[in-house]
């Protein structure tokens, strides 16, 4: 069909990118504006950025497997900088090393549920604005590098 574009071939990608596929998904369906790697003022890179409706914002840090979340004990780091923190897994996650207060997301590569909702937080609104600038900003440099990749300068 003209104007779509031709399912990804998935097997060259790595675990955690699948799955941040299927989030983004699942973001993308509940109306909202999602960002993968976004790199935050503290130098965290989020997973994902989601942005909601109202500029509420929502960060994903994807694990692919109980070792990665192991070898990764930076994810209060992300809490200053969004309203709601989640993590995504596949489904067969041991979902008991989680912390409670973080959200959960069960996903795989063609899509994703929200288990347990996250704890929400209030954001300054200097923050937030700052986040949301960086969003937008951080967006329009993608899609002009993938409308004009040889513009660069």
């Amino acid at each position: 069909m003209i104007g779509t574009l031709p399912e990804a071939d998935l097997g060259d990608w790595t675990p955690g990118r699948r799955l941040a596929r299927g989030v983004a998904r699942f973001l993308t369906a509940g109306g909202h504006a999602v960002l993968a790697e976004v790199t935050l003022a503290n130098g965290r890179r989020a997973d994902l950025m989601a942005l909601d409706q109202r500029g509420g914002i929502w960060i994903v840090e994807v694990k692919s497997s109980l070792a990665d979340y192991l070898s990764d004990a930076k994810w209060q780091d992300y809490l200053p900088f969004c309203e709601r923190f989640s993590f995504a897994v596949p489904a067969d996650f041991p979902l008991d090393r989680l912390p409670e207060q973080a959200g959960l997301i069960i996903a795989d590569p063609y899509g994703a549920a929200e288990a347990r909702l996250s704890d929400a937080r209030p954001m300054a609104a200097a923050r937030r604005r700052a986040l949301q600038l960086r969003f937008a900003h951080l967006a329009a440099q993608r899609l002009q590098a993938l409308t004009d990749p040889e513009g660069r300068v």
